[in-house]
């Protein structure tokens, strides 16, 4: 499926509402180094406050799609829209505006291991902003209580398992309220529960935030964990529950094969699929 949209400075984009709707397009983009094409002709949009989880085999192009909506890299050919911007054609100074619109969360999470946990999450504030210290610390510590990690505020990461180091880096990447969410194999190397605990932190934030977001992911268990729960404050109480029909339509997959898009949709579809390759993947 092509998307003809073609970024904010083209005439139809702006202005048309496309914009406000849409948190990032991929419009027929290629990339290749050398000799081997890592994505070729992939096009898809994100809704705003929905969710896209990548599939695909090592090797596929997941982690490349996260770069060049940073900026990291340049396709070949083709429209990358983030936010409204067309970053594909951008300089290192105009993305670092747009980046400020954006949290990543690292697989290992990436915090600094000379800062306390106070400092990681506010890291950016302190370094990027001109917020008042006292202002920071207020945010601090609102996004560790949505992650439920206040008490650990001044400790130090050695000091915290796996899990928590792991939320404390969903914490930083929330710290400056990012419209957009990128996820880079968020539960690898964690054990069930501890996954399942980011999970429902991701699963909150989609939800609960209204965060856009996309997850590249080799786990199989909780992409569709994820995709197919909601969460929902009942009576100032945070619950858990299987999605709705309509809840699940803010969630949908791509699957990656040999630089192509080969399945876009939701779970039910992507499980009920009769094509052998998607069959013998989710297996």
């Amino acid at each position: 499926m092509r998307h003809e949209l073609r970024g904010s400075e083209v005439p139809g984009f702006r202005g048309s509402g496309l914009e406000e709707a849409l948190a990032i397009v991929f419009d027929d983009v290629h990339l290749a180094f050398d000799e081997k094409v890592i994505l070729d002709g992939v096009s898809f949009t994100l809704p705003r406050g929905r969710m896209k989880i990548v599939l695909g085999a090592s090797g596929a192009g997941k982690s490349t799609i996260l770069r060049l909506i940073l900026g990291l890299l340049r396709p070949d050919a083709g429209a990358i829209v983030v936010d409204g911007h067309r970053v594909d054609r951008m300089n290192e100074g105009e993305l670092m505006t747009v980046r400020a619109g954006l949290g990543m969360v690292f697989q290992e999470g990436a915090l600094f291991d000379s800062l306390t946990v106070r400092e990681n999450v506010g890291y950016r504030l302190f370094e990027e902003t001109d917020m008042p210290i006292p202002d920071v610390d207020a945010r601090v510590m609102e996004v560790l209580g949505f992650v439920d990690l206040e008490e650990f505020r001044d400790r130090m990461p050695s000091e915290l398992s796996g899990g928590q180091r792991r939320r404390v880096a969903i914490a930083r990447a929330l710290a400056a309220k990012p419209q957009i969410l990128l996820y880079d194999e968020p539960t690898t190397g964690l054990d069930p529960i501890t996954a399942l605990s980011i999970d429902e932190e991701i699963i909150k934030l989609r939800d609960i935030e209204q965060v856009s977001s996309i997850i590249v992911t080799h786990q199989l268990r909780d992409a569709f964990f994820i995709a197919t729960h909601a969460a929902e404050r009942v009576n100032g109480q945070l619950r858990f529950a299987p999605a709705s029909a309509s809840q699940a339509e803010a969630t949908e997959f791509i699957m990656l094969r040999d630089g192509k898009i080969v399945f876009e949709g939701p779970a039910d579809a992507l499980r009920g699929s009769k094509d052998e390759y998607l069959q013998t993947f989710l297996s």
